[in-house]
């Protein structure tokens, strides 16, 4: 497969990248030949038959039946092109493949979350086997985004309360740049993940490590790994600075004041709430937009996380 890049588009990294490329580059030099044509005739004719000398009257011709004929004709041909390219296309698109791997895809502010077959979930990085057709289930929990990968040539729209669909196959191995691309809130441009493609072997040792992440390692060390994998980081810094959510850092036993004006103490039991239904308790001063990992979190992870936020002293 070609993957070379040109001006106009990124390289190609799925296998219904080149048939998008042949439509886009078919649309863009048949109407720059049409647009020239137009063009060139126009400053031709008004060059041609400008104004000299004495008016008078002009030829009594009033239409060309042969040229009317070429300008339909034509345009008509360039137009059905297109659509038999592009309804070929968006065809092979849409239709899945029987053998196709299905990854479930949960979009929510502001992050993607992939769950796999084998009971593996990653957060912002959809992990696929190279050389393999990957079919993606796709909802929101909240408002509508839009699963973008520009180098598949693939953009879905992801919305609530149903699921949407679309799949492609990555021959390479390599990683690609993955997009949300409708507006979704004050921080939709921070809603960046990867695709990683990986060779079959890689991809079966990544699953099976990743549905067995944690074990082994301390509470505060796996809550260490999810504040970064599982997109806490996104909102929540450990440097007692306030970011869209407040600092993890020294916040375990202190006060904190909630919208309403009441007041609670942060505890197990507060981190723990706060994680699951984030909508409970918003602390004063900030957006209630912490969207919930309900589903998304095994029971260890919480407690690994409560654990890493204790372990934040001042």
């Amino acid at each position: 497969m070609d993957t070379t890049a040109s001006i106009f588009m990124p390289p190609g990294g799925s296998t219904i990248a080149g048939e998008i490329d042949a439509v886009f580059n078919y649309i863009l030099y048949a109407s720059t030949i049409v647009f020239a044509i137009v063009v060139f005739s126009m400053i031709f004719f008004i060059a041609k038959y400008r104004r000299r000398g004495k008016a008078g009257l002009t030829s009594s011709m009033d239409h060309n039946i042969g040229l009317e004929i070429i300008w339909t004709v034509i345009p008509t041909i360039l137009v059905a092109i297109a659509f038999f390219m592009g309804f070929n296309a968006y065809l092979k698109l849409f239709v899945v493949p029987k053998d196709a791997l299905e990854v479930k895809v949960t979009a929510q502010k502001w992050f993607w979350s992939f769950e796999y077959p084998e009971g593996a979930t990653s957060i912002n990085e959809l992990v696929v086997p190279s050389g393999k057709a990957v079919k993606l289930l796709m909802s929101s929990k909240d408002v509508i985004h839009s699963f973008f990968v520009p180098d598949f040539r693939i953009k879905q729209d992801v919305l609530p309360n149903r699921y949407s669909m679309i799949w492609f196959e990555a021959p390479n191995v390599g990683e690609h740049n993955l997009f949300c691309a409708e507006y979704c809130g004050t921080k939709h441009s921070e809603m960046i993940g990867k695709v990683k493609v990986l060779p079959e072997r890689e991809y079966n040792d990544w699953l099976e490590a990743n549905s067995t992440v944690g074990e082994g390692m301390s509470l505060e060390d796996l809550g260490a790994k999810l504040y970064v994998s599982r997109a806490c980081v996104t909102c929540h810094n450990i440097d007692g600075k306030a970011g869209n959510g407040p600092s993890f850092r020294g916040i375990f036993g202190e006060p904190v004041k909630l919208v309403g004006g009441s007041q609670a103490m942060v505890d197990e039991n507060y981190i723990r709430k706060s994680i699951l239904v984030p909508q409970a308790d918003v602390v004063a001063g900030y957006q209630n937009i912490m969207p919930t990992y309900q589903g998304l979190l095994k029971e260890r992870d919480v407690d690994a996380l409560v654990a890493y936020i204790k372990s934040l002293k001042k």
